[in-house]
């Protein structure tokens, strides 16, 4: 009878065993970085006579000649030289400039052409304001198509709205519209030709509480009646009607329409950059408009008027009015903005404002006082002044009817 044995039982190898069975292989020690220039080859040196074998010192004068460092001199000429073996074009592709792409080259040119087109458009509609000699950048003439356009929209618009607001617009026998007619009869001669040569009409609105009057291109002139109520006389009232036509005169219209293009530009590329760095365009717009206004719009605007009153002020002296009295009516003007104040009003600093102040134009006007009193006086105003002054004594008595002057 045979016994079978039971197997032994197989174990796997572990992992020292494993190792222990492989050939023993030195660590490979790291490789230092390749160098950028290879060194070159080195013969192979005799122990016995200290010098090269013959092939290999054939081999070394024919690539390194011995005379040359191959690290110091350039070998560009020697064909035999390591340097030929790929290393040129290296050397040569690291030390290229990048091309001139055309996008570059492009985006100057655009740029150059712009910048000179935008400069002879703006040297090129320089002018000079009359009797002020200031020059200025102004693009639309005063007789063009477009002030005519913006003017009658603008006269359209302003009916409507005093229509809505249930204003009427005085007859021309009322005797505040009498009043009117006849001191613009007398600035006008004195406007020169860009006042003489336009059609002018006259519409005094019944407004007791408005005290305003302005005039659109074209010759057209608005007067609220509250404004008569502090114009006591016709001088004070030539006062406030030479400012008007001055502007007229001054071409301040199509200043301000001039102005808005450099100002939309400016709008423009504030939008664009606002959406490149992630600015809203309702921010970015009323930032735009608030710096435009503060540090451009607003100090030219406070320019014009007093302007305006310059120019005023000498049309009125030489038609034979008094200067003297735009003083006053200025000085009623601060009373009334400062009753307002009191009742509430907000009191606006100049800066924030479109106009100087009463208190500076007061200034200004006595600065300008000696030269108007001077024009007055070159002006041939014996019979006309006679006549102003038996009105201002008659309307200081209570007893004028101004509806038959």
């Amino acid at each position: 009878m045979f016994l079978l044995r039971r197997p032994p039982r197989l174990r796997p190898p572990s992992a020292s065993r494993i190792l222990s069975h492989l050939p023993h292989q030195k660590p490979t020690p790291t490789s230092p970085s390749r160098p950028i220039f290879p060194p070159p080859p080195q013969p192979r040196w005799s122990s016995s006579t200290g010098k090269p074998p013959p092939e290999d010192e054939e081999i070394h004068q024919r690539i390194i000649p011995h005379n040359r460092n191959p690290y110091t001199q350039s070998s560009s000429r020697n064909p035999y030289s390591y340097r030929t073996y790929n290393n040129d074009h290296y050397i040569r592709l690291q030390a290229a400039k990048p091309l001139r792409g055309p996008s570059k080259i492009t985006t100057r040119a655009v740029i150059l052409i712009a910048t000179t087109a935008g400069l002879l458009f703006y040297f090129s509609n320089l002018e000079t304001v009359p009797v002020s000699n200031r020059t200025r950048f102004n693009v639309y003439a005063p007789n063009s198509s477009t002030l005519q356009s913006v003017a009658e929209m603008s006269y359209k618009r302003l009916l409507i709205e005093l229509e809505d607001q249930g204003a009427r617009i005085l007859p021309e026998w009322d005797p505040r519209t009498v009043r009117v007619r006849r001191v613009m009869q007398r600035l006008i001669p004195f406007s020169g030709n860009m006042g003489a040569d336009q059609d002018w009409e006259i519409f005094v609105i019944n407004a007791p509480n408005q005290a305003n009057a302005f005039v659109l291109p074209g010759g057209k002139v608005f007067v609220f009646s509250g404004i008569l109520n502090l114009a006591r006389s016709d001088s004070a009232l030539a006062t406030v009607l030479g400012h008007e036509i001055a502007h007229n005169v001054a071409g301040h219209f199509g200043e301000r329409l001039s102005q808005d293009i450099g100002k939309n530009i400016f709008l423009f590329s504030l939008l664009l950059l606002g959406g490149v760095i992630g600015i809203g365009p309702l921010i970015a717009g009323w930032f735009g408009t608030s710096v435009i206004d503060v540090t451009f719009g607003n100090p030219m605007s406070r320019l014009q008027e007093t302007e305006a009153d310059y120019i005023g002020l000498m049309m009125m002296s030489e038609a034979c009015f008094d200067p003297r009295e735009a003083v006053g009516f200025w000085g009623a003007m601060e009373t009334v903005g400062r009753r307002e104040v009191e009742r509430g009003g907000v009191d606006v600093p100049e800066w924030a404002s479109t106009h100087p102040s009463n208190a500076n134009r007061i200034k200004k006007i006595q600065e300008w006082m000696p030269e108007a009193m001077r024009k007055r006086a070159e002006s041939d105003c014996s019979t006309t002044g006679s006549t102003a002054e038996a009105f201002l004594r008659a309307l200081e008595r209570g007893g004028v009817i101004v509806m038959g002057w």
